[in-house]
């Protein structure tokens, strides 16, 4: 079979896909359609993966009483990482939006298995870790299809892994990647929020190659 010929107007389009690819913060409340979820968790299963071991797993947490532990935990882990910057700084991180935990209508806990059986350990001697980086592929996979179709992703970085493993009752074989808030966007907007609010900016030099 003929691979496929992607026109230029397609390329042009990917590039646009790129740049708008967001970490959402606010969202509506109105659910994704389960079809559509599942045809985005079907696209991060595509991710390549090292020796083919797909060590992903992806939790839809939607019982409330977990949810508001998770959010009760983000709370805390919050109000503790704020006391870790100066008065000026301080302000600032304390009018960010870290996560949409309380709007956004999907919840997905994403685990990767340190050593899976599937893979048979190929590409994983030396670099055990390379079956959490295939499971951010797959993440990042999840997120490119979503906001094709308009669909924002937010991950919520600051979550303890051991606690939400155990709220979660996950094996403990399974190392915690990712939680994100999934839904679609209030806001729509190219500049990462960060940015607009004086937190950070894209360093030019990082899209230098450097020479050896």
């Amino acid at each position: 079979m003929s691979p496929p010929q992607f026109s230029e107007d397609f390329i042009q389009k990917l590039n646009k896909l790129f740049s708008w690819r967001r970490d959402v913060r606010h969202f509506q409340t109105t659910p994704v359609e389960d079809t559509l979820l599942d045809q985005l968790l079907s696209i991060a299963c595509m991710a390549p993966s090292v020796g083919l071991s797909e060590p992903w797993h992806y939790i839809k947490v939607e019982t409330q009483k977990l949810r508001q532990e998770i959010y009760t935990l983000f709370k805390t882990c919050n109000e503790q990482a704020a006391q870790q910057y100066a008065s000026e700084q301080q302000q600032l991180y304390s009018n960010l939006k870290l996560s949409g935990l309380n709007e956004a209508p999907h919840h997905i806990a994403v685990f990767s298995e340190e050593n899976p059986a599937q893979g048979k350990g190929l590409g994983r001697h030396t670099m055990p870790e390379t079956t959490a980086y295939s499971t951010v592929m797959s993440i990042f996979s999840f997120w490119l299809a979503a906001r094709a179709h308009n669909i924002g992703v937010g991950w919520v970085s600051i979550l303890p892994p051991q606690k939400v493993k155990t709220i979660l009752s996950v094996p403990d074989h399974w190392t915690f990647i990712a939680y994100l808030c999934v839904g679609y966007p209030q806001f729509q907007y190219e500049t990462p929020e960060l940015e607009q609010r004086g937190w950070e900016k894209r360093n030019p030099d990082r899209k230098q190659w450097i020479i050896r």
